[in-house]
């Protein structure tokens, strides 16, 4: 568990930092200029992308003119517990947004996700992340695709280890019907979901078409909550451009929260593993090919 207290030791010690330049009246070019380091330097740590040492940590509380000593050595221990970021060993092949991602979802006590385009990457199997990953580029080399797969299946590690936190997953019903990879693949892949539905503190719902119209079409997100009050509720959210951002705005994060949960409303939850293993047998089957509807339509009977 060393690694998701580090993830949250560094939100805490980010939003922390903030807090105390801004009660000091300071912006980030005048601490830089104390500190004579570059701007870059500090904007990087109050973004959380690197840590800070202890060395570095002690003055900076002084140009900000913290005194407290509590408040000081509860500081200097959050930067001692989060120099080893989780997956900090992925930096070349992920984005600081993502890496940003990371770190919620290695602290979360509470992950709601709604996704509409795609199985989520930490419930995805190997064959089915493959897939996808070399349909979003396909120049990209075996060797990084390796490493692709090699870090989702490291973080689903969350999903089954003995306690954490609870995961709320929304799909929309395009989600578990498109066939990435083929008929086999989107077998395993079924059958994985439904496994992991059935586990307790995983949530899984479908979004069905029949709903029509829905908030959920502006694109996929995910909400995080923290059990510390320190830690705000923050969301990940994607864009049709392949952008990604970030934010702990509390009215921001208020809205996908009720978002969410106009979508949990609309949503089927019972029966779910059941479900898709009833889809998993029509795959088998081909019973659910759009196809088959291109075929010659029965005249209605005039007896």
């Amino acid at each position: 568990m060393s690694a998701p207290s580090a993830a949250l030791q560094r939100l805490r010690l980010r939003t922390e930092l903030r807090k105390a330049r801004t009660s000091a009246g300071l912006t980030q070019r005048q601490v830089a200029e104390k500190m004579e380091w570059s701007p870059s330097k500090l904007i990087r740590i109050e973004a959380g992308e690197v840590g800070i040492s202890v060395n570095d940590l002690r003055p900076l509380l002084a140009a900000y003119g913290v005194t407290d000593r509590r408040r000081i050595d509860t500081l200097l221990d959050l930067a001692r517990g989060s120099r080893k970021m989780p997956f900090s060993e992925f930096r070349d092949i992920f984005g600081k947004e993502f890496q940003q991602y990371l770190a919620f979802e290695s602290s979360a006590s509470i992950v709601r996700m709604f996704n509409s385009l795609q199985i989520p990457g930490i419930l995805q199997t190997e064959e089915y992340g493959r897939t996808i990953m070399r349909a979003y580029d396909r120049t990209v080399s075996e060797s990084t695709l390796d490493r692709y797969v090699e870090a989702r299946l490291m973080r689903q590690e969350l999903l089954v280890a003995d306690e954490g936190a609870q995961w709320f997953f929304i799909l929309d019903e395009s989600v578990i019907r498109r066939q990435v990879g083929g008929r086999g693949v989107m077998r395993n892949q079924l059958d994985r979901l439904a496994e992991l539905a059935a586990r307790p503190r995983i949530t899984v719902m479908i979004l069905p078409f029949s709903v029509g119209a829905h908030a959920g079409m502006q694109g996929p997100f995910t909400h995080f909550e923290f059990e510390t009050d320190e830690m705000p509720d923050s969301m990940y959210v994607e864009n049709p451009r392949g952008d990604s951002s970030t934010s702990s705005d509390p009215e921001e994060t208020g809205r996908m929260l009720e978002r969410f949960w106009e979508l949990e409303d609309l949503a089927i939850k019972d029966d779910v593993p059941e479900l898709l293993h009833r889809l998993t047998q029509r795959v088998e089957t081909g019973s659910d090919d759009l196809k088959a509807l291109l075929g010659p339509v029965d005249e209605p009977s005039n007896e």
